[in-house]
């Protein structure tokens, strides 16, 4: 089987990327094809491996460093990548990439990092925060979204099979677009990661410091507790924001390679997470450490953290909900970090690799078969 891959942008690398990089090590050398693309970011590991193909988007002014001013033409440039040459399409959506367009012949797989949040029901808290929920411009801004919402609707029966990377986004997916969904969480290369018993007294977030992403709660909160250390670690447009309201407690690292990142997960007292994440890498690459979790008691990370055992929750987005949950982590029994570790195992890149595989396999074969037959059917009709 000819088999390609469809992402939506390579510029930043974060979980969806951390996904792609996993599918290329199923399948070595199958070309990615993608709207916009930097060989020159943070994505070019991946870009150097592998064949990429950039829609028109790609050569537009300031496409790299300002692609999000051009959702309104995402919909028509992933609608003109010409993947006529392959059997097998993987497409890896969080938002656009979904909407390919395949032929009857071709099979199409969806693993669905989300249904695009700021276009379906996160649509008021993105307006909020871009200051876009009032006026004229919040007008184009909705009838634009209103938009995204009757295409991505058209573009669900082109998805032969969904694979959900979590059960908070299956059930998304059975809620917006009415299909099932197989769940294979992504990849964690927990052998990356070891243990350390010994922390050291600091908290710490990585994240990429974009607004769902709720970094800002957690730098407000430890603003209220001074005596408490926190280091940030993550690049993004919040950065310059978050530095402005934050106290001498609080460091910033900005963007940081894995070496960094495995040292600080290793050494700190716990990771703190505030987002409503559809599953959420990072968390499981702290408890690959053996660091606990402090985090938003919603989506993917109920999934992944135990309470009591690997970490603990927060049930309130907001600076009080998250002291709360700090003090009540402080004030628990000692969490063992062999059994942090243990349940971060569960989210392997090898049990990734296999159910991956299998899936694409098995679906392949159902698939072409299905086509066989009704090839042969028709050509026996012709003979007689």
């Amino acid at each position: 089987m000819k088999i390609c891959f469809v992402h939506e942008y390579l510029i930043d690398y974060g979980g969806a990327e951390q996904v792609l990089k996993g599918l290329l090590e199923i399948w070595p050398n199958s070309p990615i094809f993608t709207l916009i693309f930097d060989p020159d970011g943070n994505c070019k590991e991946i870009i150097q491996s592998t064949e990429v193909i950039g829609s028109f988007l790609n050569k537009m002014p300031f496409a790299k460093s300002k692609h999000r001013a051009y959702l309104p033409l995402m919909p028509l440039a992933v609608e003109q990548l010409d993947l006529s040459g392959y059997d097998v399409v993987i497409s890896a959506s969080h938002a656009i990439a979904k909407g390919v367009i395949t032929s009857p012949d071709q099979l199409h797989i969806g693993y669905i990092h989300t249904p695009i949040r700021y276009a379906w029901d996160m649509q008021k808290p993105y307006l909020e925060h871009a200051g876009l929920d009032k006026g004229l411009k919040s007008f184009f801004t909705r009838a634009l979204l209103h938009y995204l919402r009757i295409w991505d609707m058209r573009t669900v029966a082109g998805v032969d099979y969904y694979i959900a990377n979590s059960k908070f986004i299956a059930r998304r997916i059975k809620k917006l677009y009415k299909r099932e969904a197989e769940v294979i969480y992504p990849p964690v290369d927990i052998s990356r990661f070891n243990v350390r018993s010994e922390k050291e007294d600091f908290y710490t977030t990585i994240s990429r410091l974009v607004s769902y992403k709720k970094v800002d709660l957690i730098v407000r909160s430890f603003n209220q507790m001074p005596q408490k250390k926190l280091v940030v670690v993550g690049d993004g447009p919040e950065l310059k924001s978050l530095k402005e309201i934050a106290s001498n407690n609080i460091t910033f690292l900005g963007f940081q390679d894995d070496s960094v990142v495995e040292d600080i997960l290793q050494r700190a007292r716990a990771f703190v997470y505030a987002a409503e994440e559809d599953f959420g890498i990072v968390p499981v690459e702290a408890q690959a450490c053996g660091t606990p979790v402090i985090a938003y008691g919603k989506g993917g990370a109920l999934e992944t953290i135990i309470p009591g055992k690997t970490g603990y929750f927060f049930s309130e987005q907001s600076p009080e909900g998250i002291i709360q949950a700090v003090n009540a982590f402080e004030k628990s029994p000692h969490l063992d970090p062999w059994t942090i570790r243990k349940n971060a195992e569960k989210f392997s890149k090898a049990r990734f690799k296999d159910q991956m595989e299998a899936f694409v396999e098995e679906k392949a074969a159902q698939f072409f078969s299905q086509i066989n037959k009704q090839d042969r059917e028709i050509n026996g009709k012709k003979s007689k």
